[in-house]
C-alpha cells in the first residue's frame, strides 16, 4: 500500500479519477464488502468526489451484476447523522451546527459494524436533507449486493471517542484536500443557497466553519492518501467537483 502523504490530484481529470476507481475497486475481497472512508473539511469537495467515484464504480462493475441484489457501489454521507435541530438547540450546539459534537458519532461508528456483519440483508441509513437542514431516517438502503460502501464526512479521522473507532472499520481511508479560499468561496456560495444573506453566509463560513477545520485538517496525517479538490490544473483554476 502506498504511503499517507501519496497524492492523487482526481478533481477534473479523467485519469486519476480512472486510478482512484482502480484503487478503490481494488479494496473489495473476494466474499463479503469493503469500506472506504473520505474525510475533509467543511467545502473540500469529499461529497462530490464520493458521488462520482460511486458512480464510475457502478459503471465500470454494473454489467454482468444483473441478478445481484443492489449496485456494486454505494455513496453514505456522514450528514445524515447531524442531530436534530431541536436536538441541537436543547443542547444549546445550534450556533455551531457542523461541529464534531452536533453528531451523533456513536451510532455512525454502529453503522458501519453493521455494513461489515450484515451483509445478508439490506442496512438502512440517514440522509440529509440540506433544504431543511435535517437528517432523514433510512433514506439511504444499502443493499446484500452492494460490495463496497463510500462513506464520507468531516470527522472520520478524528482521534476522540467515537470517531476513534471510525478507522479501524474502514479499509482504505483518504483525505480530501483544498485549498482554504476555494473551500471558503464554496462554502459561502452554500450558505446563501440555503437561505442566508451574503453577511451571515460569510460569518458562518469565517467563524463555525473554519474552527471546525482546524480540527479535521490536523487529521489528515492518519490518512492512507492525500486527495486534491482544490481543481489546479483545471482550465480556468475552477474544480469540475463541488464542495
Amino acid at each position: 500500500m502506498t504511503g499517507p502523504l501519496d497524492t492523487v490530484r482526481a478533481h477534473g481529470l479523467p485519469d486519476p479519477l480512472d486510478a482512484l476507481v482502480d484503487r478503490a475497486s481494488a479494496l473489495v475481497p473476494a466474499e463479503g464488502r469493503a469500506v472506504l472512508g473520505i474525510a475533509g473539511s467543511p467545502g473540500a469537495g469529499k461529497t462530490s468526489l464520493a458521488v462520482r467515484l460511486t458512480e464510475l464504480l457502478n459503471a465500470r462493475f454494473q454489467e454482468g451484476r444483473d441478478g445481484s441484489p443492489g449496485p456494486f457501489a454505494a455513496h453514505l454521507p456522514m450528514d445524515g447523522f447531524h442531530l436534530a435541530e431541536s436536538t441541537l438547540g436543547r443542547l444549546g450546539r445550534l450556533d455551531r451546527k457542523g461541529a464534531i459534537d452536533t453528531f451523533d458519532g456513536w451510532g455512525f461508528v454502529a453503522l458501519l459494524e453493521r455494513l461489515r456483519a450484515e451483509t445478508q440483508h439490506t442496512v438502512y441509513a440517514p440522509g440529509f436533507d440540506r433544504r431543511v437542514e435535517e437528517p432523514i431516517a433510512g433514506e439511504i438502503a444499502v443493499e446484500p449486493g452492494t460490495r463496497l460502501v463510500v462513506v464520507e464526512g468531516n470527522y472520520l479521522l478524528a482521534t476522540d471517542d467515537p470517531w476513534a473507532r471510525v478507522k479501524g472499520l474502514l479499509d482504505e481511508s483518504w483525505f480530501c484536500s483544498t485549498a482554504d479560499d476555494v473551500r471558503a468561496d464554496r462554502l459561502v456560495a452554500r450558505h446563501q443557497e440555503g437561505g442566508r444573506s451574503e453577511e451571515d453566509a460569510r460569518a458562518w463560513a469565517e467563524d463555525v466553519d473554519r474552527r471546525n477545520a482546524v480540527l479535521i485538517e490536523a487529521t489528515r496525517s492518519r490518512a492512507d492518501l492525500i486527495v486534491s479538490g482544490d481543481g489546479a490544473g483545471v482550465p480556468g483554476g475552477r474544480s469540475t467537483v463541488g464542495g
